[in-house]
C-alpha cells in the first residue's frame, strides 16, 4: 500500500514491514524535521521509505538503510528513475535518521530484495499523481501524456518539469492513469550496468563519512584499552595526560580510560601518557591450543553410518576472524542534559536508538541517531559499540566529543568470526553419495545473550539482530536428527544428519560476512571434492550428477565453460571449483592458483556466474562478487586472529593479513544469468562459493587435504 502526504510538494509513502492500522495518524515529522505546518501525514512515516519531489525538480528518497559500499543507494536509486521515468542524476537517496519503527536493518543480503516492490510501487505511484496534475492544468487526457527525463509531455509538445507539477500533484488523491510498477519487459533503467551515483565524490574525496563531521563542535576522542580482552581498570594516573597541551578531558568508561582533546595527535599522546594498573580479562590464561581443543572436544558425535558404506571424513578448524572495515569504528556525540545525538555508520539504527536512550537514562524520544554513509562493514556495523562509547563519554566529559576507535582497538577488542571446529562424514556406496553428515561446535554468543559484554556493560546484540543473523543461514533437517549446521540439502547425498555444539568464550563475537555460511560451506564443498575423488570422479561432472537445482547447475556449467575447466596446467598449479545456494540465489565459482611455492600461494584467476533474479545493477553484482571473491582468497590463505594468553596477537593490516593488490587474482570475470524473478540476495552470496573453490584449487595444486584455515595460520 502506498500513502499520500499532503504538503505543498508531492510527498508519498509506502510501509515497509507495517500493517496499515497503524499509519492511520495525526502530524508528524519527517525524519525528525518538523515540515511547515501544513503537512498532515496519513502514513506514519517512521515506518515509511518516503518520496519527495521537489520544486526544484529533485526527486529525494530518505533511505532507511545505510551505505557501506555496497551501492544500495545507487540501486535504490535506479528503482525509483526507472518506475518514474527520472533522470537518474536528478534522484537523491539520503539516509533516514533512526525511526520510531519500522525495517531499518541493513543484513541478510536483503536491501535491495526488501525495496523491490515498495520502492517501485512508491515511485509509479508518484508518476501518476504527476501525469494526473500536467492532465488537469493543460485539460487533455492524463492517458494521452508521457514522461521522460524528469519531465511530462503532452501530444502538441508541451512539457512540464516534474517540480513545477508537484504543489498541484500533491493535492491528488485519485490519479486517473495506472499506479502499477512497469513488466520487466519495459525495463529501460533496472538490469542496466551503472556507474555509482556517489562515484564522483568517492573518487574526489566529497563523500563524508563520520570521521569528516564537524557537528556540535566535538572533539577528537580516543580511549586507552586493557592488554587482554575484556580487562578491567584498577587505577589510572591522568596526571601527566590532564597537564598536556589540547587535553580537554580523561574519563573512565567500562572499557577503558577516554582522552578528549583538541586533535587526534593530541589525544593519543595524552592516551600514552596515562599510567593505568589492568586486571587481566577472564581468558588470561587461554590460547588458540586451549581453544581449538575445546571446539574439538563440543562437536557432537556422528552417528552411525550406513551399513556396507565406505566412508569420507574429514575435520576442518576455522580461526576468529576481524572484519577490519577500511574506515575505523567513529561516532560522534552530543549529549546534553535530558537529551543526545549522536552520528555514527549503523546498520540497526532503531536498536541502536534504543539502547543509547536507555545506556543514557533518557527516552527514546531525546535520543537522535543520524546514520552516516560508512567505508564497509562486512557485518560490523550491525553492531554498535562505538556509538554507545561516545555517548557515555560525553555525558560523562559534559561536552561533545568525536570517538573514533583505532585499527588496534577494533581487531584486539572488537567484534569477530566465531572460531569453529567441524566433523564431516559422507558413506557412498555403489557410487554414490546414500548419507551425510556434519557436526560442528564454534564459540557462542551466549555469554553476551546473558549481558556479560567483555568490555563490561550491557551487551548492544539484541535478540531481533540476532534472530535476522541466524535467518540468513537456512539449516536442513533429515527426518528424526536435529537442525543440520549445512546446506548439504544441495545435493542428493541420501540421509542427511548433523547437530551443533558451542563454547561459552568471554570473545566479542559479531556476524561476518556470510555468517555461518563462510565456514559451513566451505568445509562441505571440500569434502564434496573429496568424495569425487574417492569415487573416481571429475569434480565438476560429479557435482552436475548429484545437484538438485537445476540454476545451480547452470552456473555451475557456466563458470566451467567460461573458466575452461580441466584444461592443462603446469606443475603445482591448479584450477578449484565451489557452489553456495542462499538468499533465493546462488553462484559457482572457478578459482586457478599458482601454489608452486605452498606457503606463498597466489590465485591468478576466478571466474564467477551468479543467478540472484532481477539484477537490478549488474555493475554493483560484480563489484559486490569481486568483493567476496577477496573475502575467500583472505580468509582461506592468510587472514585470522591469534589468541594468545586472552588477548589478540594481531593489532593492523600489517599483522592481520588481508589480501592486498598483489594478492588479488590477475584476472576476474563475472557472468550475471538472466532472469525476471524478483531480486535475490547478492552482498554474502559469494564468499562461501570463493572460499571453497580457492581451498579446493590449493588441494588440487598441493596434493594436500587442508583441514585449518587460513593455511598460513
Amino acid at each position: 500500500m502506498v500513502y499520500s502526504l499532503a504538503a505543498t510538494t508531492l510527498t508519498v509513502a509506502a510501509p515497509l514491514g507495517c500493517d496499515s492500522a497503524s499509519a492511520e495518524g495525526a502530524e508528524r515529522t519527517v525524519d525528525g524535521d518538523r515540515r511547515s505546518s501544513d503537512v498532515l501525514v496519513t502514513g506514519t512515516d517512521a515506518e515509511m521509505l518516503v518520496l519527495e519531489v521537489t520544486p526544484a525538480n529533485r526527486v529525494v528518497v530518505r533511505l532507511p538503510r545505510v551505505e557501506v559500499g555496497q551501492g544500495v543507494t545507487t540501486a535504490v536509486a535506479m528503482l525509483i528513475a526507472e518506475e518514474l521515468d527520472a533522470r537518474l542524476a536528478d534522484v537523491d537517496i539520503p539516509l533516514a535518521d533512526a525511526r520510531n519503527e519500522g525495517n531499518q536493518f541493513t543484513g541478510g543480503s536483503s536491501s535491495v530484495s526488501s525495496l523491490y516492490g515498495p520502492a517501485r510501487k512508491l515511485a509509479a505511484t508518484a508518476r501518476a499523481k504527476l501525469v494526473t496534475a500536467a492532465a488537469r492544468r493543460w485539460h487533455v487526457p492524463a492517458r494521452t501524456l508521457r514522461t521522460r527525463g524528469t519531465r511530462v509531455f503532452a501530444p502538441d509538445g508541451r512539457s512540464a518539469t516534474f517540480g513545477s507539477l508537484t504543489r498541484s500533484a500533491a493535492r491528488i488523491t485519485r490519479p486517473t492513469v495506472p499506479t502499477d510498477p512497469k513488466p520487466a519487459s519495459k525495463h529501460r533503467v533496472i538490469g542496466r550496468p551503472t556507474t555509482r551515483i556517489d562515484a564522483r565524490e568517492l573518487i574526489t574525496g566529497k563523500a563524508k563519512y563520520t570521521g569528516d563531521l564537524t557537528a556540535a563542535g566535538a572533539k577528537p576522542t580516543v580511549v586507552a584499552r586493557p592488554p587482554t580482552i575484556g580487562g578491567k581498570v584498577l587505577s589510572v594516573d591522568s596526571a601527566a595526560a590532564r597537564a598536556m597541551p589540547g587535553v580537554h578531558a580523561v574519563v573512565q568508561i567500562d572499557g577503558g580510560v577516554a582522552v578528549v582533546a583538541e586533535t587526534f595527535h593530541h589525544a593519543f599522546q595524552a592516551r600514552d601518557a596515562l599510567r593505568i594498573k589492568w586486571a587481566p580479562g577472564p581468558l588470561a590464561n587461554l590460547s588458540d591450543s586451549g581453544i581449538r581443543s575445546r571446539l574439538r572436544a563440543a562437536v557432537p558425535k556422528l552417528g552411525d553410518p550406513p551399513r556396507g558404506s565406505a566412508q569420507t571424513e574429514a575435520e576442518f578448524e576455522f580461526a576468529f576472524v576481524s572484519h577490519a572495515p577500511m574506515e575505523v569504528l567513529t561516532a560522534v556525540a552530543d549529549v546534553r542534559a535530558g537529551r543526545a545525538e549522536i552520528w555514527f555508520s549503523s546498520q540497526t539504527p532503531t536498536s541502536a536508538r534504543e539502547d543509547i536512550a536507555s545506556r543514557l537514562g533518557l527516552p527514546v524520544s531525546k535520543v537522535q541517531v543520524h546514520v552516516v554513509r560508512g567505508g564497509g562493514s562486512f557485518g560490523r556495523r550491525l553492531n554498535y559499540d562505538a556509538a554507545i562509547e561516545a555517548a557515555l563519554i560525553s555525558k560523562k566529559a559534559r561536552r561533545p566529543v568525536k570517538l573514533m576507535w583505532s585499527r588496534e582497538d577494533d581487531i584486539r577488542h572488537g567484534r569477530m568470526r566465531p572460531a569453529s571446529h567441524h566433523r564431516i562424514r559422507a558413506s557412498h556406496a555403489r557410487g554414490r553419495v546414500v548419507a551425510f553428515a556434519h557436526a560442528t561446535a564454534s564459540v557462542s554468543e551466549s555469554f553476551e545473550e546473558r549481558g556479560l559484554s567483555p568490555q563490561g556493560g550491557v551487551n548492544p546484540t539484541q535478540a531481533g539482530l540476532r534472530s535476522a543473523q541466524g535467518a540468513a543461514h537456512s539449516a536442513v533437517r533429515a527426518p528424526s536428527a536435529a537442525p543440520l549446521p549445512s546446506d548439504s540439502g544441495l545435493y542428493n547425498f541420501g540421509r542427511l544428519s548433523g547437530n551443533s555444539g558451542s563454547v561459552d568464550l568471554a570473545i566479542p563475537l559479531g556476524a561476518w560476512r556470510s555468517v555461518d555460511s563462510g565456514t559451513v560451506r566451505t568445509a562441505e564443498e571440500i569434502v564434496v571434492d573429496e568424495i569425487a575423488r574417492s569415487l573416481g570422479k571429475d569434480p565438476v561432472a560429479f557435482r552436475r550428477t548429484t545437484l538438485r537445482s537445476k540454476t545451480v547447475r547452470a552456473v555451475l556449467d557456466k563458470v566451467a565453460t567460461a573458466g575452461k575447466w580441466g584444461r592443462t596446467m603446469p606443475r603445482g598449479h591448479a584450477q578449484g571449483v565451489a557452489v553456495h545456494e542462499e538468499y533465493d540465489s546462488c553462484v559457482a565459482c572457478l578459482a586457478e592458483i599458482d601454489a608452486v611455492d605452498p606457503k606463498n600461494p597466489r590465485v591468478t584467476k576466478v571466474v564467477m556466474a551468479a543467478d540472484v533474479g532481477t539484477a537490478v545493477n549488474p555493475r554493483g553484482l560484480e563489484a559486490q562478487l569481486m568483493g567476496t571473491a577477496l573475502d575467500g582468497i583472505s580468509t582461506v590463505l592468510r587472514a585470522g586472529l591469534h589468541i594468545d594468553r586472552g588477548a589478540v596477537r594481531e593489532s593492523s593490516f600489517a599483522d592481520f593479513h588481508y589480501a592486498r593488490q598483489r594478492h588479488a587474482p590477475q584476472h576476474f570475470e563475472a557472468h550475471i544469468m538472466p532472469s525476471r524473478r524478483a531480486p535475490g540476495g547478492a552482498g554474502e552470496l559469494g564468499v562461501p562459493a570463493a572460499s571453497g573453490a580457492v581451498a579446493n584449487a590449493y588441494a588440487r595444486a598441493t596434493g594436500t587435504k587442508p583441514r585449518r584455515f587460513p593455511l598460513n595460520f
